[in-house]
């Protein structure tokens, strides 16, 4: 199965840390955040992997091509940031025969069975599955609203006022017609651009596991010191 792992971004927020390091490759516990995914995607499946590049592309390179046992990896460079919806749409030729395809946030960790997602997804047939967990700060995340059977209702990036505290996770399984909602602009983004149009044809498969978005500095403080490795299959905390 193939998964796009978004890895492009400047870790602007992260400052110091990656002055001189990708953000993809800041370690946890002694482990980069992109072996990690690897570790993830070579346990549920996943066994060709796209990722964009755009600061320290050299690094990841030379990481990528020492760690990939396993994997098919492309990478793709983007000379120009093209946002989160803009790299799948770029490369959309390489998912167009595919049932579906993953989209993994690089910043993101988490302990969740993708296997459980797959099923759920599977279930309801929709155009796409988000994983959603619950955030005490609805203002910093894309925030939705499911209904009973799990179809998503609502979907607006950082509100300005609460009305859930469900959150995108950065973890989805899409089919190809995804696509074809993505805006011809750039950049464009998942969350800003392409999921709110797609209210009621898309799942939210809510994550108990351990979860958490290493966007700031102290976000990747609390990850140090809270990631409990890929041995934990099942921890129920979560951060944002």
């Amino acid at each position: 199965m193939k998964a796009f792992l978004l890895a492009g971004g400047h870790g602007t927020r992260l400052k110091p840390l990656t002055d001189n390091i990708p953000k993809c490759l800041l370690p946890v516990c002694g482990t980069p955040m992109l072996q990690i995914w690897f570790d993830l995607c070579r346990r549920h499946g996943v066994d060709e992997i796209l990722i964009n590049l755009h600061s320290n592309a050299e690094a990841v390179r030379q990481f990528v091509e020492e760690s990939k046992e396993g994997l098919t990896v492309h990478l793709f460079e983007e000379e120009r940031l093209l946002g989160s919806a803009g790299t799948l749409l770029a490369n959309r030729h390489w998912i167009r025969d595919e049932a579906s395809f993953w989209v993994f946030y690089a910043d993101v960790l988490t302990t969740a069975d993708m296997n459980l997602m797959m099923d759920f997804h599977r279930r309801l047939g929709q155009i796409a599955t988000i994983g959603v967990y619950e955030v005490p700060d609805p203002t910093r995340c894309g925030i939705v609203q499911i209904d009973q059977e799990g179809i998503v209702r609502s979907f607006v990036e950082k509100p300005t006022v609460a009305f859930s505290h469900l959150a995108f996770s950065g973890i989805m399984l899409a089919t190809p017609l995804l696509l074809d909602a993505i805006p011809d602009r750039s950049p464009v983004d998942l969350g800003f651009h392409v999921l709110p149009q797609l209210v009621g044809r898309i799942a939210a498969y809510r994550i108990s596991d351990f979860l958490i978005d290493i966007g700031t500095v102290e976000t990747y403080r609390i990850a140090q010191l809270t990631w409990p490795g890929l041995s934990c299959t099942k921890r129920t905390m979560a951060h944002d």
